[in-house]
């Protein structure tokens, strides 16, 4: 299995933002096929180091994690995160 792990700092750190871009990141689940599971979660801490949303992608091998960075409905998908985020860090976790 594969974790995929992104943290993200918003331009606008607003909680209607975040909850914006968890929605945005949740509106992918059963649409991939090669996602087995995803979770969204909007970071409550609010310091200025920390990052705003947490996505993680779960997926059966690094191929599948592959497929789902091209797949025709992620990619729109990004194209909102570009425009919304400021910085991004991931992290990819096999087990």
């Amino acid at each position: 299995m594969v974790k995929h792990i992104v943290m993200y700092r918003l331009k606008e750190r607003t909680e209607e933002n975040a909850t914006a871009l968890k929605d945005k990141f949740l509106s992918m689940k059963g649409k991939i096929d090669v996602l087995k599971d995803i979770q969204a979660g909007v970071d409550t801490l609010k310091s200025q180091r920390s990052f705003d949303v947490v996505l993680e992608c779960t997926f059966d091998t690094l191929a599948d994690l592959e497929t789902y960075k091209n797949d025709e409905v992620h990619i729109p998908v990004m194209k909102y995160v570009q425009s919304v985020v400021e910085v991004s860090h991931s992290v990819d976790y096999i087990y």
